[in-house]
């Protein structure tokens, strides 16, 4: 963890206007800057940064926070990883803790490999664009594939000599080590004990971390000699481990956000016809299967995947085990099938992007109604085939984590197999509670699945409202949590004074209550708690708070929901809330306890309902009892707040 020594010190050096220029094109606004929104697409500017609080809001999609969370959001960075880039423009060395020296040794070795793999990466740029061998052989291959320049250089597209230790001379000259050579898998050692180049004769494709670090390479050959491997890449290595790396992710991460869909293709010449073609929300799974960490960074940007396959696939069926996977991370899948004859590089390479696009819109299909067709052109009548059939379609249903969607699939695929929902069901609860050891749901359950997903339950409802009264005492404790309650003029003699945060805590214990959501328990515990610190400051201590969970609430409940206008200023005396805390405090405190008593009366009423309780008059009276009890004080609560009481 970032000690917050080192977080204050990056905060204090911030200006999340010089942060946020360097994406956004911003205008002065008044005190404030507007910009289009990066984070989805708008005509009408809505992005506005503050630069009196440090904070930046989309009044359209809702996102907002400081400097640090926007570098997260944007560059999809997390929490420390945003304060270290923050560090490093600022010129603030950032060092999570102190380090032992197996550790420091091993940290100098990743960053070691890190600038040689960056070093290398230049020198097969500059190899391709300045070397005749590079220009005649590997820039005429890129070029054959229709590859612009300006593409070629955005990829960082090489060309390795076809000498077998020019990389190995030309590294040794620069002083890089030949243990680094070996270990980022740029070179290998013979028996014979020579450094020889792994790439030698190919052109080369950098791998980029989701940050933009170099961490691997592919290089593809241009012999036509069969029993040469068509590709090599590197091996897995201390900083690249293949089953966490996705070929394309750092080009294709803000479009995959903004557009909210990511599209899966196989190489990386797909990936790169594609962003060519103007379509840059794509990137490559490279050829191997797919993993759970490649799902799990692809979930980071977006839950929507569509996976393109070529036209004339004959491993669509193998890749089949993949899209499972997707699907039991709760991704929601799309399929589009491209023409016999094409795959992504040629269709991109063919097509504009409104060409590409439409196509996909026109023809993605759901991954299941595409399995079941798929499967279901082998099975004709052949009962056998057909049963084994249902059972692989099963598979898929039984992956996806939701209730609600897999009663879906269950209903469309029973009228597409002619199966009976039952079977289907009884099916899923088997597999999921052979492969998960869950609890199979019962067929009540999965019936009344659907009644959920139309009517939300009054428990859901209460947790919204809930959840929405809580957050207001959180704006309240974030924003003046540290203040003083009352104003001097306002205490009796001797009486102490108290800050809002304890008040707000004071209140809730007095009844018996605390807050249900953890987060704001624990923002009102350390508000308290630092209230005796003379230099504490509620909104900068949880805006600059190491957890990254208290920040970004600290940020969002920071922001000022309205903002009031200069002639407002000019023509009126306007009462802010700091000036009038005594009364604020107490009225949301209020609102919250009278949320609650109503939400009792409410559980009352609904359990006075049941027919085993009618049944039962001792407890039947009980209940009525407390629910007229619950009347008066919200009748008490309704006087106080100037509300009319609304019965539950």
């Amino acid at each position: 963890m970032i000690d917050r020594q080192t977080i204050d010190r990056i905060n204090a050096a911030t200006d999340i206007v010089d942060v946020v220029k360097e994406f956004v094109t911003l205008r002065k606004a008044g005190v404030n800057f507007k910009g289009l929104c990066p984070f989805h697409d708008e005509k009408t500017p809505s992005f506005v940064v503050s630069p009196s609080k440090q904070l930046y809001k989309c009044f359209s999609c809702g996102k907002g926070g400081s400097a640090v969370h926007f570098v997260m959001e944007h560059e999809q960075m997390s929490y420390p990883e945003a304060l270290k880039w923050l560090g490093k423009k600022y010129g603030i060395e950032v060092e999570e803790r102190e380090l032992s020296d197996d550790e420091r040794k091993a940290e100098s070795e990743r960053e070691s490999m890190f600038v040689l793999n960056e070093w290398a990466c230049k020198y097969f740029s500059e190899t391709l664009h300045g070397h005749v061998d590079g220009i005649a052989v590997g820039m005429a291959y890129f070029r054959s594939r229709g590859f612009r320049d300006d593409i070629i250089r955005k990829f960082g597209l090489g060309f390795s000599l076809p000498t077998r230790d020019a990389l190995a001379r030309a590294a040794r000259e620069k002083g890089y080590k030949d243990e680094y050579l070996e270990k980022t898998g740029l070179c290998y050692r013979t028996d014979d004990g020579r450094l020889l180049d792994r790439y030698h004769g190919r052109v080369i494709f950098p791998v980029h971390t989701v940050s933009g670090k170099v961490v691997a390479f592919g290089g593809r050959t241009l012999s036509t000699d069969k029993k040469v491997a068509k590709y090599v890449n590197s091996p897995e290595s201390e900083i690249y481990h293949k089953s966490n790396e996705l070929y394309g992710i750092y080009f294709a991460k803000h479009a995959i956000v903004k557009q909210n869909r990511c599209f899966l293709v196989e190489g990386y010449t797909d990936v790169i016809s594609m962003h060519q073609s103007g379509i840059e929300n794509v990137v490559a799974s490279s050829g191997t299967s797919l993993t759970t960490g490649q799902i799990r960074l692809l979930h980071r940007f977006t839950p929507n995947i569509t996976v393109l396959y070529d036209g004339d696939s004959a491993g669509i069926k193998a890749s089949l085990r993949g899209i499972d996977m997707l699907l039991s991370e709760g991704l929601n899948i799309k399929v589009v099938l491209l023409p016999d004859g094409e795959d992504p590089d040629s269709f991109a390479r063919s097509h504009n992007a409104a060409a590409f696009q439409e196509y996909i819109e026109k023809n993605q299909v759901d991954f299941i109604r595409f399995k079941t067709d798929l499967l279901m052109r082998d099975t004709a009548n052949d009962p056998v085939k057909r049963a084994s059939l249902v059972q692989d379609i099963v598979k898929s249903i039984a992956a996806i984590p939701d209730a609600i969607v897999r009663q879906m699939y269950v209903r469309e695929c029973a009228a597409m197999m002619n199966v009976g929902e039952p079977l289907i069901l009884d099916e899923i609860r088997r597999q999921r509670k052979e492969r998960q050891g869950e609890r199979p749901a019962t067929s009540e359950e999965e019936k009344s699945v659907a009644e959920v997903q139309s009517t939300p339950s009054v428990e859901n409802l209460n947790d919204s409202k809930a959840e929405r009264e809580e957050r207001l005492l959180m704006s309240l404790v974030v924003r003046y949590g540290d203040r003083p309650m009352y104003a001097e003029n306002e205490l009796a003699e001797g009486e102490e004074n108290m800050s809002v945060a304890e008040f707000v805590q004071n209140e809730l214990q007095n009844d018996g209550l605390q807050l249900r959501i953890p987060l704001y328990r624990r923002v009102l515990e350390e508000a308290v708690a630092g209230f005796s610190r003379p230099d504490f400051h509620t909104q900068n201590y949880f805006i600059s708070h190491p957890d990254p969970e208290l920040s970004r609430l600290a940020a969002e409940v920071a922001e000022d929901k309205y903002q009031l206008s200069r002639y407002h200023f000019k023509q009126q005396k306007m009462v802010m809330d700091e000036e009038r805390l005594a009364e604020l405090a107490p009225r949301l405190v209020n609102d919250y306890k009278h949320f609650v008593v109503r939400e009792e009366m409410a559980s009352l009423l609904r359990e006075l309902a049941r027919p085993e309780v009618a049944a039962n008059e001792v407890r039947c009276r009980e209940l009525m009892n407390r629910y007229r009890d619950l009347a008066n004080v919200a009748q008490c609560f309704a006087q106080v707040l100037g509300d009319r009481v609304v019965s539950p």
